[in-house]
């Protein structure tokens, strides 16, 4: 029994490894000049992350060890990898500025995650501070994935550009929802189960395309909430 308990803690750190590995295969795929392939693999990096947590959670496995192997994947799996495909797609024909926005999405997520290292008991779980930086990955990997099905490859300094702005995003104070401890009543499950059915339905037709628009719209939830937020607190003042 001991043993079996034993294993239970492994298996939570295994799906983090499978992260791991998968973010060093999409490296290894997109110095191949397999960018379709390196772009989606990925997101099935970010599908292992999320399972990792999950299941820590439901066997009651979590641990510091747990927590630390996470945050050191997460540079790997959705630093570097989409970093050196951003470069290998694009940033390697803009010479010094290519390596600097690829570099500069490395250090910003690195340090996002530290930030949220040590703040993690003092802030909302129901609240990111900064964008976090598994959907500023998926953002660059369904943008380039994009720009690779529709042979956008001359405009790559806007793929760079972009990439700066999640960059920064990842650093700011902007705030983000986790969705972490998200509660439905009854009616709402329903609804939410109908529109996640429609949602699954347009990805299956439209896949780059879908989650390209979806993780935009995260992404710009941030600063349009703080715009939204500012006004508010000028209208208020006026009055």
């Amino acid at each position: 029994m001991k043993t079996n308990a034993k294993l239970i803690y492994i298996l939570p750190n295994l799906f983090t490894a499978s992260s791991i590995f998968i973010g060093v295969i999409s490296i290894v795929e997109a110095s191949k000049g397999h960018f379709t392939l390196a772009s989606w693999l990925i997101l099935l990096a970010l599908v292992f992350d999320g399972l990792d947590g999950r299941v820590a959670r439901l066997t009651n496995t979590t641990s510091q060890f747990g927590v630390e192997f996470d945050s050191l994947a997460d540079i790997i799996s959705f630093g570097i990898a989409p970093a050196m495909l951003l470069y290998f797609f694009a940033g390697d024909e803009f010479g010094r500025f290519g390596i600097l926005v690829s570099a500069l999405y490395v250090i910003f997520g690195a340090i996002r995650l530290a930030r949220f290292n040590i703040s993690t008991a003092k802030t909302d779980p129901n609240v990111f501070i900064g964008l976090p930086i598994p959907t500023a990955a998926i953002f660059i990997a369904m943008w380039i994935l994009l720009f690779h099905k529709y042979h956008l490859e001359s405009f790559g300094v806007l793929l760079l550009l972009l990439a700066l702005g999640v960059a920064i995003l990842m650093v700011s104070n902007f705030r983000y929802p986790s969705f972490k401890k998200v509660q439905l009543d009854k009616p709402m499950v329903f609804k939410t189960m109908i529109t996640l059915v429609l949602v699954a339905s347009l990805l299956y037709l439209f896949a780059a395309e879908g989650f390209a628009l979806i993780i935009l719209a995260y992404v710009l939830y941030g600063p349009l909430r703080a715009l939204y937020t500012i006004n508010l607190r000028k209208i208020k003042f006026k009055r």
